[in-house]
């Protein structure tokens, strides 16, 4: 089991450290009073494996509860659990600038200056920060710097490539764009078998649609060129920190153009080892014949 006691500055990037372990897998409970870590610690351990990835964040918002900290790490190791901390720091002036940037107050000055609850919070994190295993000074990171480093440190062998969740989502104009995408393709420049009486009654699943649709150069053409910029996207990404994709295809009901070319691109990432969900939004509205909107 991996056990990891998150804490640091006020401002310091805790919050971005526990989604980055979030996004690892670990089991993360936020602003855990430091008195309840050794029960805690019980509890994970007797799950027999289940849960064996835990991380808390513990710092100085749990006011005089978090003076008990020590006694707690020290109790847990007594008893065998082993654990390690990891300790977010930064300078005092980009402290200040950010804390002024999202206009919050400091926990340990709340109606003084910024600087002197930073001073009081690092002087009392001190003997804590000597006992931490790892210490990362986010001064100079940004975000996606700050997330690397965790992925770096705590994520497992190859963990960092299987973490973009892609979804191809067929879906019909008329009944909105899904709320939820990212990247947005219009197919209705294909002809519509819609109109076509003997392919009508099928859909974009269905060979003689599927036929008829990749029957057009200009659907090969297309799909060979959003698989190309597909696949330079996805890398970049993921080197953002970014842990979903939703690509939507839309064609005017949804149900017949958008759906043949959602499975063709769902089956040519999945043919490149992507990992990748597909979904048919609207596929069944034409033939139940309902109007309004949808998300």
């Amino acid at each position: 089991m991996r056990f990891v006691i998150v804490t640091g500055l006020s401002g310091a990037g805790k919050t971005q450290a526990i989604r980055s372990l979030e996004d690892l897998g670990f089991f993360c409970v936020d602003n855990l009073p430091p008195t309840l870590i050794p029960k805690f610690a019980e509890a994970c351990y007797q799950t027999d494996g289940k849960i064996d990835k835990i991380a808390l964040v513990i710092d100085i918002r749990g006011g005089q509860f978090f003076d008990d900290i020590f006694e707690s790490l020290n109790y847990i190791k007594k008893e065998g659990y082993k654990y390690e901390i990891l300790f977010l720091d930064a300078s005092d002036e980009v402290l200040v600038k950010r804390f002024k940037e999202s206009r919050r107050k400091h926990p340990l000055s709340p109606n003084g200056r910024i600087l002197k609850g930073i001073l009081m919070e690092r002087n009392r994190l001190r003997d804590i920060k000597e006992r931490a295993d790892n210490i990362i000074d986010t001064s100079n990171l940004a975000t996606r710097e700050l997330r690397e480093k965790i992925t770096e440190i705590y994520s497992e062998e190859g963990q960092i490539e299987t973490q973009l969740m892609i979804t191809v989502l067929s879906f019909g104009f008329k009944y909105g764009i899904p709320v939820d995408s990212d990247l947005v393709f219009d197919v209705r420049f294909l002809p519509n078998p819609f109109y076509i009486p003997s392919l009508k009654k099928y859909s974009g699943k269905d060979k003689p649609v599927v036929d008829y649709i990749m029957d057009f150069k200009e659907t090969a053409i297309f799909i060979d060129k959003l698989e190309d910029m597909l696949e330079f996207l996805i890398p970049n990404y993921l080197k953002e920190g970014k842990r979903q994709l939703i690509i939507s295809i839309g064609c005017t009901g949804g149900r017949h153009r958008s759906v043949t070319i959602a499975n063709a691109i769902y089956d040519r990432l999945k043919a490149n080892g992507h990992k990748v969900n597909i979904d048919h939004r609207d596929i069944e509205e034409d033939v139940k014949n309902k109007g309004g909107k949808k998300l």
